[in-house]
């Protein structure tokens, strides 16, 4: 099927053809002709770069009155960077019809410059939910002839808590109009979403339900948790000609990866909350011009970056929503392209590999790492192959090409290709002559081994209470009465330190607990839990050895006393407003 035969009008078919569109894809072959010829309400699943800005976008514009100067069509959207590229589309599809104007409204710029632009007349609205709201409540934006409200990445605003303003947005609307719904998978919220808004939609879906992109591989490779980093140098050296994402949990774990892998000599930026939007911006455009290779980013961060040719995404930590991954990797394999999404992961994250697997419906492979004269290898051809293809400008060179030949007159065709190897890949032969061994953890080895260690009396030389070589062992009075577990700890010690803590055995007690930590990250882990209260309640971090009564029983009274005080306080891990601070400093 052609552009032509779906029904376009000229103006239309024109823009269209400048952009290069020859043939629709499959979700605008079967989503226009159905938004050109009705007005029912519509559900649109498909991955993200499957091209659904066009498969509404152009039945938008086809359908504006340009002779009404009023706003009659709406986008909302997650991000600011979804925002721009909307319209910029929406734009570019209307070049030829005159006087049709489009408007992008977002929050972190001037409300003022939005609302003169408003003022003068816009027939499209590109919107984030925020901003909107803002906007209709100083009556700037008018709402009462929108006939076509399109939500867009609707998966992605449930998922940053934009559920409220949509409901809010929705109220602003004529009773008649047409609710067109985006989104890359159909969860329970969206369902929920799509039962109170939508009457009698029809269902559009490439692909199937909640899968990830059909050109996607899935990998991932299983190492210790201490290994992750060296693990992620190991993938990343392994594709000479990598372009990607790497996708971390948080923004503290995202600038540590960046600033590593910017230490080692890598092409790398982060992408993270803490970053304003004008240092956000000239990030992502580095990386959408290839000037930047590699891109650590948070999800939320990430959110909006539209790229096409991505090779790889990288999970260097599992997202806790499967959804979420289903999400990074359908940034890869766009366009027709294949793309892989591999995951590093540590055995307790095994589980979710398997979950993901049932939700997109796809297998994972099990890799192994790659290694070092591998990685040489690769890495020597890729050089060896940009030699072969590099065309030599023989003008341009000439006037030096007599001094050159000079001073290389003395080396011989072997020595100069030895050195150029050298040059080309030197750091990756130092990197590789003593890299770390990283084995691959075997499922139930470990704890045979520490079996075999008790039963042969290996442990016994480990006094009670001693920290293990090379480490700290830390006392902290909290413990499993106060809701302290794992997970709550590592989160406590990473939000003070603002650090990725590497922490050794923990043993948590009910009233108290002892874990260790790295030699080199003790003394600043001591600084930052210095003077913290949580609660109200002072809560000192100490060397094991400092305390000698740790561990002691408490009287009754001070243990009934301290029991009350749990009673009526909330652990700060289920509250986020009570975060742990400093005495006489802000929280």
């Amino acid at each position: 099927m052609t552009f032509q035969e779906l029904g376009l009008t000229e103006p239309v078919l024109q823009a269209i053809e400048e952009l290069g569109f020859a043939s629709p894809m499959p979700i605008q072959e079967a989503v226009i002709p159905r938004l050109l010829n009705s007005t029912g309400d519509l559900v649109g699943l498909a991955q993200t770069g499957t091209g659904k800005t066009a498969a509404y976008g152009i039945p938008l514009v086809q359908h504006i009155d340009t002779s009404v100067n009023a706003t009659q069509a709406l986008v909302v959207c997650p991000t600011r960077e979804l925002c721009l590229q909307i319209a910029g589309d929406l734009t570019d599809f209307s070049k030829y019809i005159p006087n049709l104007h489009v408007l992008p409204v977002y929050g972190g710029t001037s409300i003022e410059r939005q609302i003169r632009a408003l003022k003068r007349g816009v027939h499209i609205i590109i919107a984030t939910p925020g901003r909107l709201i803002d906007l209709y409540e100083r009556k700037a934006a008018r709402l009462e002839q929108v006939t076509r409200i399109v939500l867009d990445e609707a998966d992605e605003m449930l998922n940053m808590g934009f559920s409220e303003d949509i409901s809010r947005i929705f109220e602003a609307l004529p009773e008649e109009h047409t609710t067109l719904l985006f989104s890359a998978t159909m969860s329970k919220e969206i369902e929920r979403i799509a039962r109170k808004y939508l009457h009698n939609a029809e269902e559009v879906v490439i692909g199937s339900r909640n899968e990830g992109a059909e050109l996607v591989n899935h990998e991932y490779y299983m190492v210790r948790a201490n290994d992750k980093y060296a693990a992620l140098k190991r993938v990343v050296d392994y594709y000479p000609k990598i372009f990607a994402i790497i996708f971390c949990r948080t923004k503290v774990e995202t600038q540590e990866v960046a600033d590593n892998l910017i230490a080692d000599g890598y092409d790398a930026e982060p992408l993270h909350g803490d970053l304003s939007q004008a240092q956000r911006d000239i990030t992502m455009n580095k990386f959408r011009h290839h000037n930047t290779q590699l891109l650590v980013a948070t999800d939320v961060a990430a959110r909006g970056l539209d790229v096409d040719d991505l090779t790889h995404v990288i999970n260097y930590g599992l997202p806790d929503d499967i959804e979420q991954y289903t999400h990074r990797s359908g940034r890869t394999g766009r366009a027709g392209k294949k793309g892989t999404s591999i995951c590093i992961v540590h055995m307790r994250e095994q589980g979710k590999i398997r979950s993901i697997e049932k939700t997109i419906g796809k297998k994972f492979v099990h890799m192994s790492l790659p290694n070092p004269h591998d990685i040489c290898a690769k890495q020597l051809f890729n050089a060896i192959d940009h030699l072969e293809r590099t065309d030599v400008d023989e003008a341009a060179i000439e006037p030096f090409m007599p001094e050159v030949f000079h001073k290389l007159d003395w080396l011989d065709k072997e020595e100069i290709i030895k050195r150029f190897v050298t040059i080309e890949f030197g750091r990756f032969l130092e990197y590789y002559a003593n890299a770390p061994e990283i084995e691959e953890p075997q499922p139930g080895r470990e704890k045979k081994e520490k079996h075999e260690k008790t039963r042969r009396g290996e442990r016994s030389n480990r006094p009670r209470g001693e920290a293990e070589e090379g480490y700290v062992r830390f006392f902290l009075a909290l413990g499993k009465r106060d809701g302290l577990y794992p997970r709550e700890l590592l989160g406590l010690l990473n939000r003070c330190s603002r650090k990725t803590i590497q922490v050794g055995r923990i043993d948590l007690m009910n009233n108290f607990s002892f874990f260790e930590v790295p030699e080199h990250q003790a003394a600043m882990l001591e600084n930052a839990m210095r003077n913290i209260v949580i609660n109200g309640r002072p809560v000192n971090l100490e060397r094991a050895e400092q305390n000698e009564h740790a561990g002691k029983p408490r009287k009754k009274k001070q243990r009934d006393r301290d029991r009350e005080s749990r009673a009526a306080q909330v652990p700060f891990w289920e509250n986020r407003r009570h975060r742990p601070y400093h005495k006489n400093k802000k929280s």
